[in-house]
């Protein structure tokens, strides 16, 4: 296992309040997807020295029955460019996928501990602490990894959608003396 603090990175596809299984039937896990631009360097590098130490590991060799690193090992990192090209956020990034059955702690700078969906969500931006582990499962073998923890830094525009608030929505319509809950809408 290699453990890995990332530089700033955006969050998306951001489940770390609430567990969330993508297909019916499948656990539930806490999850958030690290965008990561490909101008960090230090980032990346980190991460793929950890990908290679993980190649040379004892313990990663026997989960994956053998004495070198299978040739179809399946990475984490993947290509933004390539994988996900009709999304803009993915443009010019390296993205990783983290997963864990136990909430992250996440807090923001000063070290306070967020509790919401408000505080930190799908577009903002942070740092992210977390582990890359070998598996092999159902004939898959490849380099997982496991959410630790996440610091928010700064806001970012949301993903997944517009969201307004009930104010936003009803603007034209609060305070105002003609307004008739009979109005045809």
């Amino acid at each position: 296992m290699a453990k890995v603090v990332t530089g700033k990175v955006r969050f998306s596809y951001a489940h770390v309040f609430e567990p969330w299984s993508g297909e019916e039937g499948q656990p539930k896990k806490y999850s958030v997807c690290l965008i990561i631009d490909k101008s960090d360097k230090k980032t990346l590098k980190a991460i793929n020295k950890a990908i290679e130490e993980l190649k040379e590991d004892e313990r990663a060799l026997a989960t994956w029955g053998g004495k070198k690193a299978p040739k179809s090992l399946k990475l984490p990192l993947r290509d933004g460019d390539d994988e996900r090209e009709e999304q803009e956020e993915f443009e010019d990034t390296f993205f990783l996928n983290a997963n864990s059955n136990r909430a992250p702690e996440v807090i923001n700078k000063q070290g306070r501990i967020l509790e919401d969906e408000e505080d930190f969500y799908s577009g903002c931006y942070g740092r992210a602490s977390v582990n890359l582990f070998a598996y092999n499962s159902n004939g898959s073998k490849g380099i997982a990894v496991g959410l630790n923890n996440l610091l928010f830094l700064e806001d970012g525009e949301p993903l997944g959608g517009t969201r307004t608030s009930a104010k936003e929505d009803f603007a034209d319509l609060i305070d105002d003396d003609d307004f008739d809950d009979d109005d045809d809408l």
